[in-house]
């Protein structure tokens, strides 16, 4: 029963991650002063810590 909880808790923590990816996704694209480079720059950070990179990206728009 434990592990059914650690996984349950785990596999909610991957969806989060994507979700909030997917959300940094579509506000990097949508962004039209950023240039090729420092698109892929973001998206970059969007998958390796979204939440984190989410706040640095509207602190510097």
């Amino acid at each position: 029963m434990t592990e059914l909880i650690i996984y349950s808790v785990l596999l909610l923590a991957i969806i989060a991650h994507l979700v909030l990816a997917s959300i940094m996704y579509k506000e990097i694209n949508a962004d039209t002063s950023l240039s090729f480079h420092e698109k892929n720059q973001w998206r970059l950070r969007a998958l390796i810590f979204p939440a984190y990179f989410w706040f640095a990206f509207q602190k510097k728009k």
